[in-house]
C-alpha cells in the first residue's frame, strides 16, 4: 500500500490544474498531474520518471513456497482443522507474513463481479477519472501513478481507493453514486457488498491469528470490529520495456492485514531470505499479508515483508486489495498475555493508527524499516513539534 494520510472523505481538493500539455512533459523527463494507464501503453519507451534502480528490478526466479489455508474446517467449528490452519499461518508469519486461502466464505461470483467492474472505471477518459482524483492527504479517489505525490520512480499503474467501514450508510456506495454519478450506481453496490464480504473475511482471520498466537481467540477480533479500512482496486497496463519499470515499488504495508485478489496474471513478488520470490496466482483463492501495524501488535513476532508488483508487455494485470485498519484513535499494542507467555520486552511504543499513517505520508515510502524508525520518532524528545 502505498500510504497517504487520514482524512474524511468528503474534503475538497484543490482546484483541477489544466489537462492539456501534461502529457508531453513527460517525454522530456517532467511529471503530469495526471496519467492514465491509455497513456502509459502508448509509450514505446518508459519515461524518465518510471525508471526504477537496477536494485529495485532484479528478476524474481522462483516461488514463494507460502501455505494455502483451507478455512473451511474453521468455519464448521473444526477444531483439528482450525489448529491445522493455525500452525500453518504462525510458519508463514514468523517467516515472511504471506500465505493464501481457500474456501474462505468470500461469493466468487461477487469477486468475479467486482473485477468485471475495473475496467468500467479505468477504462474512462482521463479527465473524467480526473474529476474523483485523490485530495492530498487523502488515501481516497483516483490516483495515476502517484504523479501527484512523487516526482521520479512511479509506479506504472492507477488506482481508484474508497473508504469502508461498518454503518448504516452504505460509504462506498454512496462515494460511487455522490462522485461518479448514476452510471456508476451498481458499481458502487458492488464494491460495497465486496468490501462487506472481505471485513467479515478479515475478522474470521484475525481470530485464527489470535489462536495462532495463544492469545485469547476474540482479542484482535474485538479490536478491529469497528476497523475504518480502504479498498483499493489497481490496473497495471502493458509496458514495452517492463525491465526498466515497476508497478509498484518495494515497500511494506503499513496497514494491518493485506487481503489482496490478483488476476491470474502474474506479478506479485515478495522479498524473502534475500531474493525476489513470486507468489503464484490460484484460481479462487485469496493472498493475505501481515502489515506493519499488525506487526506491532503481536510485538514484531508476525513480519511484514517487503514486496513489489512487476509489469509485463503482453497483459495488464487487475487487483483489488482490502486494508485492514484501526479506527484513527485505537491504541495500537500487544497483549500482555502474548508478552508474558513469549517472555518478551516490549519492541514498539504505543501508537494509533492515524499518527502511524500521517507519518508514511509525510516522511518518506513505506519499507522494512518504516515501523522501527517511527518507534524512534515517537520517543523523540521532538516529536510534537511534527504531529
Amino acid at each position: 500500500m502505498d500510504s497517504s494520510a487520514s482524512v474524511v472523505l468528503s474534503s475538497p481538493c484543490a482546484k483541477l490544474p489544466n489537462l492539456e500539455g501534461n502529457h508531453g512533459n513527460i517525454e522530456k523527463g517532467g511529471v503530469a498531474p495526471f496519467i492514465d494507464s491509455a497513456f502509459l501503453q502508448k509509450q514505446s519507451q518508459v519515461p524518465t520518471g518510471f525508471v526504477w534502480p537496477e536494485a529495485d528490478l532484479v528478476s524474481a526466479h522462483q516461488e514463494l513456497n507460502e501455505p494455502l489455508v483451507d478455512l473451511e474446517g474453521f468455519f464448521k467449528g473444526d477444531v483439528v482443522a482450525t489448529e491445522n490452519a493455525a500452525k500453518a499461518i504462525r510458519s508463514s508469519c514468523v517467516s515472511h507474513g504471506f500465505f493464501q486461502v481457500t474456501n474462505h466464505g468470500v461469493d466468487l461470483n461477487l469477486i468475479k463481479l467486482a473485477d468485471d467492474h475495473l475496467d468500467k472505471f479505468f477504462k474512462l477518459p482521463v479527465e473524467e477519472k480526473a474529476k474523483v482524483k485523490r485530495c492530498p492527504g487523502s488515501p481516497y479517489g483516483y490516483s495515476g501513478s502517484h504523479a501527484d505525490r512523487f516526482s521520479a520512480k512511479l509506479p506504472w499503474k492507477e488506482t481508484l481507493s474508497f473508504a469502508f467501514h461498518q454503518g448504516p450508510n452504505p460509504v462506498v456506495a454512496d462515494f460511487c453514486k455522490s462522485k461518479l454519478g448514476k452510471d456508476f450506481e451498481e458499481t458502487g453496490r458492488v464494491y460495497q457488498k465486496y468490501c462487506e464480504a472481505m471485513h467479515n473475511l478479515a475478522l474470521s482471520i484475525t481470530e485464527l491469528l489470535a489462536i495462532s498466537l495463544k492469545v485469547d481467540r476474540m482479542h484482535y477480533r474485538e479490536f478491529f470490529e469497528d476497523a475504518h479500512s480502504i479498498l483499493r482496486c489497481n490496473f497495471y497496463p502493458t509496458c514495452q520495456e517492463p525491465s526498466l519499470s515497476l508497478g509498484t515499488g518495494p515497500h511494506c504495508d503499513p496497514i494491518s492485514l493485506t487481503i489482496l485478489y490478483q488476476d491470474q496474471v502474474r506479478g506479485l513478488d515478495v522479498f524473502v531470505n534475500n531474493i525476489w520470490q513470486t507468489v503464484r496466482p490460484i484460481q479462487g483463492a485469496l493472498v493475505i499479508n501481515i502489515g506493519d501495524t499488525f506487526s506491532a501488535l503481536t510485538n514484531g513476532m508476525y513480519k511484514s515483508c517487503l514486496h513489489r508488483a512487476v509489469v509485463n508487455s503482453q497483459k495488464e494485470r487487475r487487483s483489488m486489495a482490502f486494508f485492514l485498519c484501526p479506527k484513527d484513535d485505537k491504541v495500537v499494542k500487544p497483549p500482555e498475555d502474548l508478552l508474558r507467555t513469549e517472555g518478551m520486552k516490549r519492541k514498539f511504543p504505543d501508537f494509533t493508527w492515524s499518527d502511524f499513517l500521517r507519518f508514511t505520508q509525510y516522511n518518506y515510502r513505506p519499507d522494512e524499516t518504516t515501523l522501527q524508525k517511527f518507534s524512534n520518532w515517537l520517543l523523540s524528545a521532538d516529536n510534537n513539534k511534527h504531529l
